[in-house]
């Protein structure tokens, strides 16, 4: 029996009109598991390390690219965390049931209503909720293909699916 498990997140970021509900754009992009997030996972699993009861999803301006070494610590900072949206801090994760290994929020995504305009390159799940933060540990990153110019009219809603198999 030679199995391998794959995991990982599937974000599906949509741009949507507030005024009409319409979704100008839909873009679905697979993650990066910086080793801080996989440490995490392994150390709740394995060694008893306490559970995050609550993760939270940030997004960035900057044109960068996760790499496995980002940690909490240094992401907001090298990936220009945007802070221009309504939210006092970063949206909640809200994931439904675990079945079949996978999980999800799109019974309740995360909906982040700008006011500004801002370019948005990408995403990140984290477990601190302070806009700019730099505690906590960042479970996943993303970046776009391409970037979304967002602006006081728009809502970005984000899909986040985590999902193992074995193969």
């Amino acid at each position: 029996m030679n199995e391998v498990a794959k995991m990982g997140f599937l974000w599906t970021f949509e741009t949507i009109d507030r005024a009409t509900g319409k979704v100008l754009h839909t873009e679905e992009v697979r993650n990066l598991m910086p080793v801080e997030g996989l440490n995490h996972m392994l150390g709740v699993t394995l060694k008893g390390v306490a559970a995050v009861p609550t993760w939270y999803v940030g997004v960035y301006e900057g044109a960068y690219t996760p790499q496995s070494t980002d940690t909490m610590a240094t992401f907001p900072g090298a990936a220009t965390e945007c802070t221009a949206y309504a939210s006092a801090t970063r949206q909640a994760l809200t994931l439904g049931a675990v079945a079949a290994g996978a999980v999800n929020n799109f019974a309740s995504t995360t909906d982040i209503e700008f006011n500004a305009t801002k370019t948005i390159y990408g995403g990140f799940i984290s477990s601190s909720s302070a806009k700019g933060g730099t505690s906590g540990v960042l479970l996943s990153a993303v970046r776009t293909a391409a970037p979304r110019v967002t602006d006081d009219t728009m809502t970005l809603r984000v899909k986040v699916s985590f999902t193992t198999a074995s193969i």
